[in-house]
């Protein structure tokens, strides 16, 4: 036993009650939108609130705009899953459709980055904006069923994880590690729900 708590006390985690309960809450917001259950927005609601102060504090300012950014997302995709009783029909983009979403994605992030680095003290303004920008258009994807939102959630997670690791937040890189899990299942569930009303 003293061995294990001496190799987690090396490890340095880092971790806090408030990092404890956004990344749960994430982890159930993640798991019901794969599931397409509505009740994701409002576990969405919760991890952001804490984000909101977990990003700020991190001084990771571009990941704190995209969280405030997903607290209307999440209110805009609960509105939207709504009106049609849950039953928005999962879609799909053109190749040219998301080839245009990338072109502006990085052009945005090449700004943004350049703005951060050069006015903020901002730690790693070029791969905090990828993340932010891309998590934006990923999100409004997600709030309109469009396939391919996981995809994009993919490589954003990956990046994710080593964005957390080197800001010392390891059990928020462990919830991106798990992400990119669930964006997978997410993906092929999504792929059958198009199967099945096709």
């Amino acid at each position: 036993m003293n061995e294990i708590t001496l190799f987690l006390n090396n490890l340095d985690l880092n971790w806090n009650a408030v990092e404890i309960i956004a990344v749960l809450a994430s982890i159930i917001y993640v798991i019901l939108a794969a599931k397409q259950n509505i009740w994701c927005w409002l576990f969405a609601i919760i991890s952001i609130t804490l984000y909101i102060y977990i990003c700020s504090t991190a001084k990771l300012f571009a990941e704190t705009i995209l969280q405030v950014f997903y607290l209307f997302m999440s209110a805009y995709g609960y509105y939207n899953w709504k009106k049609d009783k849950g039953q928005v029909k999962v879609s799909q983009w053109s190749v040219k459709k998301n080839l245009s979403f990338i072109f502006i994605g990085a052009v945005i992030t090449f700004f943004m980055g350049f703005y951060l680095s050069t006015y903020t003290s901002a730690k790693m303004p070029i791969i905090d904006s990828f993340t932010t920008v891309f998590s934006i258009i990923a999100t409004y994807m997600v709030a309109k069923k469009i396939l391919e939102n996981w995809l994009y959630w993919i490589i954003i997670d990956v990046v994710s994880i080593y964005i957390y690791i080197n800001r010392d937040l390891h059990l928020t890189s462990l919830l991106f590690l798990l992400y990119t899990i669930i964006a997978i299942f997410g993906y092929f569930t999504w792929i059958m729900n198009i199967k099945k009303n096709a």
